[in-house]
């Protein structure tokens, strides 16, 4: 059975534990037989509204045998980040019960009285307004730092869905055109605070019921992710982040000795949070020699290669790239091929963004330019024999090459 499989189980609450002020099903037996296997048991809950203790004592108004170092709630998370960051001033944005959470656990950061704070914290509450939502858009525009609660966009009220941390935070970025640090789910930064003091080899798993959230966290952690739902839920890739390694009905199925679940194993990538169309083109000269050059962000040599933009053809963004980055000018020949890979394809930038790349590589020939000093993001740009490739390539472009080199280009040696 699945409780057997995991020393530490992390429960999310609404949906999972409570829905509305109500137990649900087999909560209450299903967590005392954990506690009696020797289980340890831990919830967390996006929600920043409450504060640690409000949370506990709502559990135990329920029934359930809880205390308050059981619960993580991403207010609490982000007091800790904001601890351990060290900053001395802070304007945040919440309920004010989680500005007095915040007070009584920082005695000694300022909280909304400094001009500049060194960090703006966006979390949520029913009255925060347009001119404190604009007053944290100046600041971080000054340059305090931008920490969110969660990025949740909306949860569900009686009367349908109300915006949430999440609507927020995106009104602020796209004003400031700043990303922030989010601390709670899916982001690892809730999941390390909640785990840190486990043993390094102790079987972790995740108990929720929002793919996007708890699953995604879960497994960008390396856990296993176990979905409450109805209904089974299935993504078009193996690979997806998001797909539950098991799907439940309620907490009593971890006892059914039927049950049994795959733990995760991480692919040899991090989650993209988006897919974009890219370009690269394997240009020769007419000796047969492949231009490289050494990208300046991460120091590997590559092919040139790049993004399309708005508006353009995929011939033209190839010419655009290929100058940018190295001052020639190039005829496009033909496609090598499509690539989209998640292991070769998907880009950590240093903003934070995650991107999956689907880019169609181009046979190219110089057709003029020079190679110039004024490049954007090449430290060097040479020509090599291709039986002489530097080691240091990008990981994807020695595949794109080889495959150049079993077409036919002898058109291009002179």
């Amino acid at each position: 059975m699945i409780a057997a499989e995991f020393d530490v189980f992390l429960f999310d609450l609404d949906g999972v534990i409570y829905l509305e002020n109500e137990l649900l099903p087999d909560v209450k037996l299903s967590l005392e037989r954990l506690r009696q296997m020797g289980k340890i048991i831990r919830f967390l809950t996006n929600d920043p509204r409450a504060t640690r203790e409000q949370v506990t004592q709502r559990l135990r108004r329920l029934g359930l045998d809880v205390n308050e170092q059981q619960v993580y709630t991403s207010g609490w998370a982000t007091i800790q980040y904001i601890q351990r960051r060290g900053y001395s001033s802070v304007f945040a944005l919440g309920t004010p019960d989680f500005l007095s959470e915040m007070r009584s656990s920082l005695q000694q950061v300022r909280i909304n009285t400094d001009n500049q704070p060194q960090a703006v914290v966006i979390g949520y509450d029913d009255d925060i307004t347009m001119r404190q939502v604009n007053e944290a858009v100046q600041y971080i525009q000054q340059g305090s730092d931008f920490i969110a609660t969660n990025g949740d966009t909306s949860f569900p009220v009686s009367s349908g869905r109300s915006l949430a941390t999440g609507s927020l935070i995106r009104a602020v970025q796209a004003a400031t055109g700043r990303r922030p640090v989010v601390i709670g789910k899916p982001s690892p930064v809730m999941f390390q605070i909640a785990t840190e003091d486990l043993p390094a080899n102790a079987r972790i798993v995740m108990i929720g019921d929002s793919p996007e959230t708890d699953i995604l966290g879960a497994h960008g952690m390396g856990y296993t992710g176990i979905l409450i739902s109805e209904a089974p839920v299935t993504f078009p890739s193996k690979y997806d982040f998001r797909a539950p390694d098991v799907t439940i009905r309620n907490l009593s199925s971890l006892f059914d000795p039927a049950m049994t679940v795959v733990p995760w194993s991480k692919p040899p990538f991090p989650w993209p949070e988006r897919v974009e169309p890219g370009v690269a083109a394997v240009v020769f000269n007419e000796q047969g020699d492949v231009l490289l050059m050494k990208r300046i962000d991460n120091g590997l040599w590559g092919i040139p290669s790049g993004h399309v933009e708005p508006g353009e053809t995929v011939e033209e963004a190839i010419k655009r790239e290929v100058m940018e980055e190295t001052g020639l000018e190039v005829t496009v020949e033909r496609l090598i091929g499509v690539y989209s890979h998640p292991a070769s394809q998907v880009f950590s930038y240093p903003s934070g963004d995650v991107v999956q790349f689907i880019t169609l590589c181009f046979l190219c020939r110089v057709d003029g330019g020079n190679i110039r000093a004024d490049r954007k993001e090449s430290a060097e740009v040479k020509f090599f024999n291709p039986a002489e490739l530097p080691a240091d390539m990008l990981p994807m472009h020695p595949q794109w090459l080889m495959d150049a080199l079993a077409s036919d280009f002898s058109a291009f040696i002179r």
